[in-house]
């Protein structure tokens, strides 16, 4: 089974990440959600990384504003793919977050979706499962149809 891990650094988030859910059990891509800091409590970050294959992660969803090293911080600790939510939120209206997600260092990348676009980032997420999950891949084919009607 395909599943989805969200990460969020914030309860703050929460509204953010709920798009995220609400999408992946749109697609039936089952998933879990953590509140998990990179700064606050970086050995939770680190173990849910660590243990995500274990638990059948195929892909995780990391969502952080201001500094958001959070996004950098799971890639670090994972093969996984990790697709990185800037928020907004921060005097900088999420622009600081975009560049601390999208100017990750050669060999730890992250996926990175527009400012609050934790929606986008399910929808990512299930193309990368889409891969070899042919069920997947024909409920992205129907909703891209309803979108282009």
């Amino acid at each position: 089974m395909s599943h989805v891990r969200i990460i969020i650094g914030s309860q703050s988030d929460m509204a953010h990440a709920e798009k995220a859910k609400e999408q992946l059990n749109f697609f039936g891509i089952s998933n879990d959600l953590f509140v998990s800091s990179a700064h606050r409590t970086p050995e939770r970050t680190k173990e849910l990384c660590i243990k995500a294959e274990d638990d059948g992660v195929k892909v995780i969803i990391a969502m952080a504003g201001m500094a958001a090293h959070l996004p950098g911080v799971v890639a670090s600790f994972t093969t996984l793919p990790v697709i990185g939510v800037p928020l907004s939120g921060s005097p900088l209206n999420g622009v600081d977050s975009l560049y601390a997600v999208v100017q990750m260092p050669t060999g730890i990348p992250v996926a990175t979706v527009a400012i609050d676009g934790a929606k986008n980032a399910a929808i990512l997420a299930a193309q990368i499962i889409a891969v070899s999950n042919l069920d997947i891949k024909v409920k992205l084919m129907k909703m891209r149809e309803e979108y282009y009607k």
